[in-house]
């Protein structure tokens, strides 16, 4: 089944390429798309938080992996199959992060420490509820804490 999906709005950010590392402090705008007015972010700025879905649009489609690759092409991490990593080159090239919001500005909204780069298209916005979030402990191999050790650190 093949189905289409409009972004709904533009990441604004000061990164022009995709990187692996250094997303804490990154600050970037969200403006909606045309057709789409202030009254689509009302009361968004009551929460703290905010998902994005987004597309990973500079993935060309001969990069996407549909089995089993070594995360960041690291050997000494494990072979893992796509959909159990976060990676960029995954089928329908879909990113989701959650961000601090900042402020709603009209039709924009600004976001703290999103992990997508310049003319990113937006999917969707979700404000972040706490009874989204899980509902027990979570449970993640060692090396993906390895592979995240700077995901979030401030760029030097």
């Amino acid at each position: 089944m093949k189905t289409e999906i409009e972004a709904i709005a533009t990441v604004h950010a000061r990164r022009p390429a995709s990187e692996d590392d250094f997303w804490g402090g990154e600050e970037s705008c969200i403006r909606l798309a045309e057709g789409f007015d202030a009254e689509a972010l009302q009361g968004l700025d009551a929460f703290s938080h905010v998902e994005l879905l987004f597309l990973f649009h500079c993935v060309a489609p001969e990069k996407v992996v549909r089995g089993a690759r070594h995360p960041r092409n690291n050997p000494a991490w494990p072979a893992v199959g796509i959909f159990a990593q976060r990676a960029k080159n995954r089928p329908n090239r879909i990113g989701s992060t959650i961000c601090r919001l900042l402020r709603v500005d009209g039709t924009q909204l600004f976001v703290a420490e999103l992990d997508a780069i310049d003319g990113t298209p937006v999917l969707d916005i979700k404000p972040v509820m706490a009874e989204f979030l899980p509902r027990g402990p979570l449970r993640q191999p060692p090396w993906s804490h390895e592979l995240m050790r700077d995901y979030w650190s401030h760029k030097a």
